[in-house]
Formats: C-alpha cells, structure tokens, sequence
C-alpha cells in the first residue's frame, strides 16, 4: 500500500504553485500547483512569443500535398461564424485526445487515403482501449475511534499491479493484470438521515465522526482488439455538419475473467483486515452502470511494420512522416495505470526527435 503518485508541487517551483489542497485540480489549479496545460505548459509556451491559441475551432481534416507525401496544415471550422480556415505548417502535432484525433483522421479522406488519413493499412481507428472500472469492495472497520483526517488529498492511496508479474503471481484465468484505488474515511452527519430527526439531540450527534470504512477499487487493463474500433456514422450529423463518431468496444474474457478476481482479491484482503459488512460490487451486473473509464487510448498505435500499425517508434505516421500523435491514439497496449505522464514523456521525446530531424533537413 502506497500513497498514489500525483504531479502536484509541495513548494513553488518558478511561477507554479505550492498545491494549496482547495480541490480545484480538475479546473486546471489557479495556484499552478497541479500539473495541467493551463497551468503548466500553455503558459510556458506562452511566453516564447510563438504561441497563438486559436479557441472556437473544430479540426474537420489534415491537408495533404500528395506529390511530396506530406501534410501541409489542418482546415478548421470556426464554430462561431461557420467559416472554414486553413493554417499551414512543415510539422503537424495532432494531439486532440484518442477519440478526437480518431475523428480528424478518419474524416481527413482524399485519393491517397479514401479511408482516411495514413490508413493504407486498414488499421486507424482499431485497438480502441480503455481501462475497465467499477468493481472492487468495501467494509467497515473497528477500532481508531481516536484517528481522524484533515484537509485535502489530490490523490487516494494505491496498490500496484500484482498478477502476472512473475511466475508465482501467473494467473491461470487471465493474462496482465490490475491495480487498486484505496482509501479510508469515517462517516459523516449522512449517517443520522434515517435516525434523529430534530433537535439538540441530533446536534450533539453530529459533533462525532461515525466509524471507519475502507474501500478498494479495482482498475483493470483492457487488451487491444482489433474488432473494438471506431468509425465515423455519415447518416448523422453534428451542428456543424459533421459526422459523428460511432464507437464499438466491449469487454471480451479476458477482462471479465479479471474483474471476477478484483472482486474477490477485494473481499479476502478486507476479510485479512478485519473488516465487517464487507460489499462487493461489479457494474457489470447493473444496467447502465459505468464500466469504463476515460483513458481512451489506441486507434493509431505505434509498431514496426507499417501494415501492421500507423505510427513508428518516433511516434511518426509511417505515411506521412511530419505528422506525429502522442497523445493516447498511439498506444499499443493500455496497461492498468493513469496513462498521462506516459503521453507527456512520449511527447517530450517525439519533438525532440522532430527538431533534430527538421535541422537535418529531413522533415
């Protein structure tokens, strides 16, 4: 058991931070605590005069120029005017998020790629991953009536991957493997909703925190598949006039066989604690319960062969080499952890590897 890793600064490092614990990380942290291209990057990029942020544009395709094999620029549609737009550049960087870039490159058709941009292999918009949540366990637990919490935390304590990692952890079932969300809490004045009703009674009740509950929350690894994909439904249309994108992935053994044991690794190692009124619980078992979770990744993944994959080793489109994704459409495989900084260090790796390239000429 460990705390979670988390990209949030203790002290203020230049103009960022330190994480003032106010719960604002989804909002990009007005402090700079926390690490988001609002408080982070953008502003950094902003200061090299070479920034220009063009809000109220949707990405409808990548230009090509067909005799040199490269991509020119993207077109936009101003969502306020309607208007289209083109912008050009020697490189392109196309980072919308898997979903996103799935739709530009699928909508980016023309005689070389009638089914869409660098798809002469046939394999953009497969492989879509995600990592498969809402299972796990929870219970109560006796004792610490002495203990308590204060503040904020921006992130929850964790258990790493612990199947197939070797041959003692090999797993007869299922291949790869999960890790553990955790936390502990005591109960708060919810707990008196269905009791006191009124008075100085129910006051003094909720000057006292309730007992302990800790909770374990599985988070699983998907495998890629060829047949969970995405793709763009022509006979709808979006407010822009856009086709929208129609998605199909599932689950398929592997993972469910996987989620059977998070249930009830969750359920011995609450037991081994000592907990009561232990829950188990799967989302799969409930309709319209959420079982996945928002870390899309695949539809453009790397790999050596071109047949076989849309980008290589250097994140580079194998049909159009200025054009680079390093967000999570190049992923091959999803593992069971927040993928993030994985992209930020492919994305580290890929511009340095595009500059060396463009000051040889080769781009």
């Amino acid at each position: 058991l460990i705390i979670g890793r988390t990209a949030n600064h203790t002290i203020k490092v230049g103009d960022r931070g330190p994480c003032q614990f106010r719960n604002k990380c989804e909002q990009g942290c007005p402090f700079g605590g926390y690490f988001s291209s609002n408080s982070a990057t953008l502003p950094a990029a902003m200061k090299t005069g070479n920034l220009v942020i063009r809000p109220f544009s949707i990405i409808t395709e990548i230009l090509y120029n067909k005799e040199k094999n490269i991509a020119t620029g993207v077109r936009i549609v101003d969502t306020e005017t309607m208007k289209t737009k083109e912008y050009y550049a020697r490189i392109v960087f196309l980072n919308a998020s898997t979903l996103n870039t799935a739709f530009i490159l699928l909508n980016s058709v023309s005689d070389i790629f009638p089914e869409g941009f660098g798809n002469r292999s046939g394999q953009l918009g497969h492989y879509l991953m995600d990592h498969h949540i809402g299972v796990g366990a929870g219970g109560s637990l006796e004792g610490f009536e002495n203990s308590y919490y204060y503040g904020r935390r921006p992130t929850v304590t964790y258990i790493p991957r612990f199947r197939n990692i070797n041959e003692q952890t090999k797993q007869a079932d299922f291949i790869r493997g999960f890790s553990f969300g955790t936390g502990a809490w005591r109960s708060g004045a919810e707990r008196h909703v269905q009791g006191i009703h009124i008075g100085a009674d129910l006051k003094e009740a909720l000057t006292e925190p309730g007992s302990w509950s800790f909770d374990f929350s599985g988070q699983g690894e998907t495998l890629p598949y060829y047949e969970n994909k995405v793709s763009l439904d022509k006979d709808k249309r979006d407010k822009w006039g856009l086709p929208v994108l129609a998605i199909d992935c599932e689950m398929k053994d592997n993972e469910k066989k996987m989620r059977k044991d998070i249930v009830n690794t969750a359920a011995e190692m609450l037991e081994r604690l000592g907990a009561k009124n232990i829950r188990t619980r799967d989302s799969t078992e409930k309709k319209d319960e959420r079982i996945f979770s928002v870390h899309d990744m695949g539809i453009a993944r790397m790999g050596h062969n071109p047949k076989t994959s849309v980008l290589n080793a250097h994140n580079q489109m194998h049909e159009a080499k200025n054009v680079f994704i390093t967000d999570g459409s190049c992923m091959a495989s999803s593992s069971c952890l927040e993928p993030s900084l994985t992209y930020m260090a492919l994305t580290a790796r890929a511009c340095d590897f595009a500059v060396k390239e463009l000051k040889k000429g080769n781009l």
